[in-house]
């Protein structure tokens, strides 16, 4: 484990290529909630505690059948809450340093907020593991469409109910956010499972190349962007950079820093 801030700089000016992965820690700095236990869902979401419900429970598709108002209370105050986020300027490192050194680059993300779009990365380059919130999808589901998420919504918080419910334009029924919940068998991956494929067509492209992963804020909790990074940090060719303030271990030989995401890159940004 290499906890060299010069070293890994080097490494990054010295690369053919860069994956960016990223859990949601890397939303922290732009002011986004933690939802880390349930204390952290309770603190950035006071008004579930008194109804015992987890983010796992806020989170589960069932709300959007048995009361599709309360499903919208918890996710269209997160759409509004993402809409108005600024990225903070640790996207905006990443794209110099893309620029810069010329490397091609891919980000994966287990975030539904949007950030990297909103940030400048290229759509075409940036793969959504759980979806994301500005699309949508039908509850049925009745069609394979997904569509962009254009609704407004107004929650009364004191009951996180919306007032009003986005429709599919198809049937006229429940739409839902196309985002894979926990417990969710509707969830409609085809938008997700095109970017999968053109993912894996980059990481065709430069197999064998020196290839870096950032990786940041990812947990282990639900440890997918974690298991992607160390299952790319197994090849020949590729060094993994895991920031993380609280679980930042990695073994291989590869770089750890137990700081928030931001910090980790400005410190980065001092080298290069």
């Amino acid at each position: 484990m290499n906890t060299d801030y010069a070293a890994a700089a080097r490494v990054i000016a010295q690369a053919d290529a860069l994956v960016v992965t990223a859990g949601a820690g890397m939303g922290v700095d732009s002011g986004l909630p933690d939802f880390r236990g349930d204390q952290g869902f309770w603190q950035a979401y006071p008004m579930y505690e008194p109804l015992g419900l987890s983010f796992v429970d806020a989170a589960n598709p069932r709300h959007f059948e048995r009361d599709p108002l309360f499903g919208w209370g918890f996710y269209g105050h997160r759409t509004s809450l993402y809409r108005e986020t600024r990225p903070h300027a640790g996207f905006s490192l990443l794209l110099d340093w893309i620029a810069r050194y010329e490397l091609a680059s891919f980000v994966v993300t287990s975030n539904v907020d949007g950030q990297f779009q909103a940030a400048g990365f290229e759509v075409n380059n940036l793969l959504e593991v759980h979806g994301s919130i500005h699309h949508l999808q039908c509850l049925s589901p009745c069609s394979h469409d997904i569509w962009s998420n254009q609704a407004e919504f107004k929650i009364d918080h004191a009951s996180m109910r919306a007032a009003r419910i986005p429709a599919c334009p198809s049937c006229g029924g429940v739409a839902r956010p196309n985002i894979l919940m926990f417990g969710d068998f509707s969830w409609l991956p085809e938008r997700t499972a095109a970017q999968e494929e053109r993912f894996a067509r980059f990481l065709q492209k430069f197999r064998g190349e020196k290839l870096v992963v950032i990786e940041m804020g990812a947990g282990s909790a639900i440890p997918t962007i974690r298991h992607l990074s160390e299952n790319l940090g197994s090849q020949p060719g590729v060094d993994v950079i895991r920031i993380n303030p609280r679980e930042p271990q990695i073994g291989g030989g590869h770089f750890s820093f137990n700081v928030g995401a931001l910090e980790g890159l400005e410190r980065l940004a001092t080298y290069l």
